[in-house]
C-alpha cells in the first residue's frame, strides 16, 4: 500500500464532490423524488466510504478499509432498499387500488 492515496480513488472522491455540490445546488428538485431522503442516505455513505478510501494511507489502513468496505455495505442496501420502496412498494399499492388481487 503506498503512502499516498492512489489517482483513481482521489478522482472517484473529486467527482463525488462535484455530484454533491450539484445535489446541494439543486436540492428543491432532489426533494419531490420519491422517498428522497434514502437515496440521499445512500449517497452520503457512499462519499463517505470514498473518502475512508483515500484516508485509507493514513495511521490504521486496516481500519479505514474495514469501515470503508461497511460504508460501501450499508449505502447499498440503503439503495436496495429506495428501490425496493419507488418501485415494488408503489407498483403493490396501484394493484391494490385497481382492484386486482395478487
Amino acid at each position: 500500500m503506498p503512502p499516498y492515496p492512489q489517482g483513481k480513488e482521489l478522482l472517484v472522491l473529486l467527482f463525488a464532490v462535484g455530484v454533491l455540490i450539484f445535489a446541494v445546488a439543486n436540492r428543491p428538485s432532489l426533494r419531490k423524488l420519491p422517498a428522497w431522503r434514502l437515496l440521499w442516505a445512500s449517497f452520503c455513505i457512499l462519499l463517505a466510504g470514498w473518502t475512508l478510501g483515500v484516508l485509507e494511507s493514513l495511521p490504521w489502513p486496516g481500519i479505514m478499509r474495514v469501515f470503508e468496505r461497511l460504508c460501501y455495505a450499508g449505502s447499498s442496501l440503503l439503495l436496495a432498499v429506495w428501490c425496493w420502496a419507488v418501485f415494488v412498494s408503489r407498483r403493490e399499492k396501484s394493484y391494490d387500488a385497481g382492484g386486482h388481487s395478487s
